[in-house]
């Protein structure tokens, strides 16, 4: 606080009070119990008059239908771009686990029992992803905080650009990539 009250008092306004003493005492007050308590005074509060219950619409994650298969499953819709996201990101994450595990590359992975796995997965993770969708919760409703729909999209499209990318480079390699 010292080093705050010197400052003030070198400025250009302070130095045309001729009684410093005076300025310091009324700088430090707020240190003293110099609050004054007014017992006469009261506050109100009103708030603003809000909508009636029943004008307020409905969540969007309790919609009345439920969504039709060709709506879900469109070029557009929620479906595609998640369900192939979330399997790259399995996949990635299991085939940089079995490199490790075992050093091998992708293209032996997969001629080695991978793509029985690769199926079923797929066919459980679809089903998982779509049974909310035809009960008409979106995505967006579910998503809070850290864990947004938004986040999933980009790590699933991340983890599509890296599964290429390690096919890729192993691949190029001839290899395992790790």
């Amino acid at each position: 606080m010292a080093g705050a009250t010197t400052t003030i008092l070198d400025s250009p306004v302070m130095r045309t009070v001729s009684n410093r003493a005076s300025v310091t005492q009324f700088l430090a007050a707020p240190s003293r119990h110099s609050i004054v308590r007014f017992s006469n005074t009261s506050v109100r509060c009103m708030a603003k008059k809000q909508k009636p219950l029943e004008s307020v619409a409905t969540p969007p994650e309790l919609k009345s239908n439920p969504t039709r298969f060709s709506d879900i499953l469109a070029f557009s819709g929620p479906a595609p771009e998640r369900i192939n996201g979330r399997l790259a990101m399995i996949g990635f994450v299991a085939a940089v686990a079995v490199e490790l595990a075992n050093s091998h590359d992708l293209l032996s992975q997969v001629s080695d029992g991978g793509v029985s796995w690769f199926v079923g997965s797929s066919v459980l993770l679809s089903l998982a992803s779509l049974i909310p969708l035809f009960k008409g919760v979106s995505v967006e409703s579910k998503s809070d905080g850290f864990m947004t729909s938004d986040a999933e999209l980009w790590n699933g499209r991340l983890a599509m650009l890296g599964l290429v990318a390690l096919a890729f480079t192993e691949y190029v390699k001839g290899g395992a990539f790790i």
